[in-house]
């Protein structure tokens, strides 16, 4: 299984990525050994994720979560907690 996923950084932004494994790539992000754009930007947060099952599936869900405008993003965050 593979998910798209949303993160909120220390300054409020929103980064999208997608990974196999939710819990470890969090943790990578947070040890300043993610992605570049969270290195400054610690500690972050999962917000929203989306399972798909393949890989490219997922990078189509990555795809289309950056394609969000931030308002966007926030509705879907908002709507994703409010059903778990």
């Amino acid at each position: 299984m593979y998910y798209a996923y949303l993160l909120r950084c220390a300054d409020d932004t929103l980064y999208a990525g997608y990974t196999d494994d939710l819990s470890k790539r969090v943790a990578v992000h947070n040890q300043g050994k993610g992605a570049k754009y969270t290195r400054s930007r610690l500690p972050v947060s999962l917000v929203y994720y989306q399972p798909f099952p393949t890989r490219s599936a997922a990078m189509a869900g990555e795809c289309a979560l950056k394609k969000l405008s931030r308002a966007e993003k926030l509705a879907l965050i908002q709507a994703f907690s409010q059903g778990n």
